[in-house]
């Protein structure tokens, strides 16, 4: 199990390159986004998606899994074709702490999709990831990682996350403490956004 501490704020590229090998190697990870700390795997790792849903105790169909793209044109190779209005609203937004629904086109395995039509998803802004995705040029897996604690809903610490998960991810990366305000979930697939989840980000549309 590979501990990797990154400065958000001075990444070094050998680290980085760490975590993308890693990641294209069939890793499972934990990465800090600009919420909570994620489980990580590359979209087209089958067995590292059912790892993560294991360790979130949900069936894959059940699973809350989003995908984490690097930018605007990540987004549209994966989703079907969106209005102008709905792009503004994703530019407004993103980079920052959002999961967007949008119809998922072909391009999403079925074995991710299940019985869904639909996917989340996010560009959070946290440079650490945000690297790592441009590096890999292909969409993360992610769930948060929630505490087995009954008050503390997610584990913020880095030292405590390695506690906890060193026996059941391949790597964490310590990005310094993780929030706990999970991010604000907004449907765009009906052609007007509808508010499912208030997080961390303020949505004013």
């Amino acid at each position: 199990m590979e501990y990797i501490e990154i400065n958000e704020w001075n990444a070094d590229s050998r680290s980085i390159e760490q975590c993308v090998t890693l990641l294209n190697n069939g890793a499972v990870g934990i990465l800090p986004t600009d919420s909570i700390y994620a489980f990580a795997c590359l979209l087209n790792n089958k067995k590292g998606i059912e790892q993560i849903c294991k360790l979130v105790g949900k069936k894959p169909e059940k699973a809350n899994l989003s995908l984490i793209f690097h930018d605007f044109k990540n987004i549209s190779e994966y989703t079907q074709p969106f209005s102008t209005a709905t792009f503004k609203i994703l530019k407004k937004y993103l980079p920052g702490p959002f999961t967007f629904i949008l119809k998922a086109n072909s391009e999403i395995p079925k074995f991710f999709l299940s019985n869904k039509k639909t996917i989340g998803f996010r560009i959070p802004d946290n440079e650490i990831t945000k690297s790592i995705v441009q590096r890999l040029n292909y969409p993360l897996v992610v769930a948060s990682v929630h505490s087995e604690d009954e008050i503390i809903d997610y584990l913020t610490e880095p030292e405590e996350i390695y506690s906890t998960f060193q026996n059941k991810v391949d790597f964490i990366v310590s990005g310094g403490t993780g929030g706990n305000i999970p991010s604000t979930v907004v449907d765009l697939t009906n052609g007007y956004p509808e508010l499912i989840r208030e997080g961390k980000g303020e949505f004013f549309d």
